[in-house]
Protein backbone atom coordinates (compact mmCIF):
# COMPACT_ATOMS: atom_id res chain seq x y z
CA UNK A 1 0.00 0.00 0.00
CA UNK A 2 2.82 2.47 0.92
CA UNK A 3 4.60 1.89 -2.44
CA UNK A 4 1.79 3.12 -4.10
CA UNK A 5 1.22 6.42 -1.78
CA UNK A 6 4.83 7.18 -1.66
CA UNK A 7 4.55 7.99 -5.64
CA UNK A 8 1.52 10.03 -5.11
CA UNK A 9 3.03 12.22 -1.97
CA UNK A 10 6.10 12.68 -4.66
CA UNK A 11 3.93 13.82 -7.17
CA UNK A 12 1.98 16.68 -4.39
CA UNK A 13 5.84 17.37 -3.51
CA UNK A 14 6.44 18.38 -6.91
CA UNK A 15 3.86 20.57 -7.76
CA UNK A 16 3.96 22.40 -4.27
CA UNK A 17 7.72 22.88 -4.12
CA UNK A 18 7.86 24.32 -8.11
CA UNK A 19 5.17 26.59 -6.88
CA UNK A 20 5.85 26.96 -3.15
CA UNK A 21 10.19 27.80 -2.95
CA UNK A 22 10.11 26.66 1.19
CA UNK A 23 9.67 23.09 -0.18
CA UNK A 24 12.70 21.71 -1.33
CA UNK A 25 12.26 18.70 -3.45
CA UNK A 26 15.72 17.90 -4.01
CA UNK A 27 16.31 17.43 0.20
CA UNK A 28 12.42 14.60 -0.28
CA UNK A 29 13.71 13.11 -2.77
CA UNK A 30 17.29 12.50 -0.76
CA UNK A 31 15.32 11.88 2.10
CA UNK A 32 12.18 9.84 0.73
CA UNK A 33 14.67 7.45 -1.69
CA UNK A 34 16.65 6.48 1.45
CA UNK A 35 14.28 3.80 2.78
CA UNK A 36 12.71 2.24 -0.21
CA UNK A 37 13.97 -0.25 -3.10
CA UNK A 38 15.09 0.79 -6.70
CA UNK A 39 11.94 -0.20 -7.52
CA UNK A 40 9.95 2.59 -5.80
CA UNK A 41 12.91 4.89 -5.71
CA UNK A 42 12.40 4.97 -9.42
CA UNK A 43 8.56 5.64 -9.31
CA UNK A 44 9.45 8.25 -6.73
CA UNK A 45 11.87 10.21 -9.11
CA UNK A 46 9.50 10.05 -12.28
CA UNK A 47 6.28 11.06 -9.92
CA UNK A 48 8.59 13.93 -8.70
CA UNK A 49 10.06 15.30 -11.90
CA UNK A 50 6.57 15.27 -13.31
CA UNK A 51 4.96 17.19 -10.16
CA UNK A 52 7.64 19.84 -10.49
CA UNK A 53 6.91 19.76 -14.31
CA UNK A 54 2.87 20.47 -13.87
CA UNK A 55 4.03 23.04 -11.22
CA UNK A 56 6.18 24.86 -13.96
CA UNK A 57 3.44 24.52 -16.79
CA UNK A 58 1.48 26.47 -14.38
CA UNK A 59 3.64 29.42 -13.97
CA UNK A 60 4.58 28.88 -17.59
CA UNK A 61 0.78 28.87 -18.21
CA UNK A 62 0.26 31.87 -15.78
CA UNK A 63 3.17 34.11 -17.68
CA UNK A 64 1.65 33.43 -20.65
CA UNK A 65 -1.71 34.54 -20.36
CA UNK A 66 -0.68 37.41 -18.69
CA UNK A 67 2.76 38.13 -20.77
CA UNK A 68 1.44 41.92 -21.83
CA UNK A 69 0.82 42.97 -18.65
CA UNK A 70 4.29 41.37 -17.07
CA UNK A 71 6.36 42.93 -20.03
CA UNK A 72 4.32 46.39 -19.23
CA UNK A 73 5.54 46.48 -15.69
CA UNK A 74 9.01 46.06 -16.72
CA UNK A 75 9.11 48.78 -19.10
CA UNK A 76 7.20 51.33 -16.79
CA UNK A 77 9.83 50.64 -13.51
CA UNK A 78 12.98 50.54 -15.23
CA UNK A 79 15.64 53.62 -15.07
CA UNK A 80 16.41 54.36 -18.26
CA UNK A 81 14.64 50.91 -19.43
CA UNK A 82 17.27 48.77 -18.41
CA UNK A 83 14.93 46.35 -17.44
CA UNK A 84 12.96 46.59 -20.47
CA UNK A 85 16.22 45.65 -22.65
CA UNK A 86 17.13 43.27 -20.15
CA UNK A 87 13.29 41.53 -20.87
CA UNK A 88 13.88 41.82 -24.26
CA UNK A 89 17.09 40.06 -24.83
CA UNK A 90 15.97 37.05 -22.51
CA UNK A 91 12.32 36.85 -24.38
CA UNK A 92 14.41 36.93 -27.66
CA UNK A 93 16.39 33.81 -26.20
CA UNK A 94 13.36 31.96 -25.17
CA UNK A 95 11.61 32.83 -28.60
CA UNK A 96 14.34 31.33 -30.84
CA UNK A 97 14.58 27.23 -30.39
CA UNK A 98 18.61 27.37 -30.89
CA UNK A 99 18.88 29.30 -27.94
CA UNK A 100 15.65 28.53 -25.89
CA UNK A 101 15.19 25.18 -25.64
CA UNK A 102 19.08 24.69 -24.23
CA UNK A 103 18.14 27.46 -21.62
CA UNK A 104 15.33 25.17 -20.58
CA UNK A 105 16.92 22.00 -20.51
CA UNK A 106 19.89 23.97 -18.51
CA UNK A 107 17.59 25.73 -16.13
CA UNK A 108 15.65 22.56 -15.19
CA UNK A 109 18.28 20.07 -14.83
CA UNK A 110 21.19 22.05 -13.70
CA UNK A 111 19.20 24.48 -11.94
CA UNK A 112 21.03 27.76 -13.60
CA UNK A 113 19.44 30.01 -14.44
CA UNK A 114 16.52 29.22 -12.22
CA UNK A 115 13.98 26.94 -13.40
CA UNK A 116 10.94 29.10 -11.79
CA UNK A 117 12.74 32.20 -13.81
CA UNK A 118 12.78 30.87 -17.37
CA UNK A 119 9.05 29.12 -16.66
CA UNK A 120 7.74 32.69 -16.34
CA UNK A 121 9.61 34.00 -19.26
CA UNK A 122 9.53 31.08 -21.22
CA UNK A 123 5.91 31.06 -20.94
CA UNK A 124 5.96 35.14 -21.57
CA UNK A 125 8.38 34.80 -24.63
CA UNK A 126 5.61 32.68 -25.98
CA UNK A 127 7.85 29.26 -26.24
CA UNK A 128 6.08 26.39 -27.28
CA UNK A 129 4.22 24.58 -24.49
CA UNK A 130 5.10 21.55 -25.37
CA UNK A 131 8.37 21.61 -26.07
CA UNK A 132 9.03 23.39 -22.33
CA UNK A 133 6.92 20.50 -20.77
CA UNK A 134 8.96 17.81 -22.74
CA UNK A 135 12.74 19.64 -21.67
CA UNK A 136 11.42 20.27 -18.38
CA UNK A 137 10.34 16.86 -17.74
CA UNK A 138 13.45 15.70 -19.18
CA UNK A 139 15.41 17.69 -16.78
CA UNK A 140 14.07 17.57 -13.58
CA UNK A 141 13.94 13.32 -13.87
CA UNK A 142 17.89 13.40 -15.07
CA UNK A 143 18.29 15.85 -12.19
CA UNK A 144 15.99 13.50 -9.20
CA UNK A 145 17.81 10.71 -10.85
CA UNK A 146 21.74 11.51 -10.58
CA UNK A 147 20.68 12.68 -7.07
CA UNK A 148 18.26 10.42 -5.37
CA UNK A 149 19.52 7.05 -7.48
CA UNK A 150 22.83 6.82 -5.57
CA UNK A 151 21.16 7.30 -2.39
CA UNK A 152 18.86 4.05 -2.91
CA UNK A 153 21.66 2.04 -4.43
CA UNK A 154 23.82 2.19 -1.15
CA UNK A 155 20.95 1.72 1.60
Amino acid sequence: MTDLLEPLLALAVGVGSALLPLINAEAFALVAVAHTNLAVAVALVVALAVGQTIGKLVLFEAARRGSGRLYARFSRHSEGGRAARWADRVRGWLTRRRTGLPMVLAAASVGLPPLAVVSLAAGAAGQRRWEFGVLCLVGRTARFAVLALPVALAV
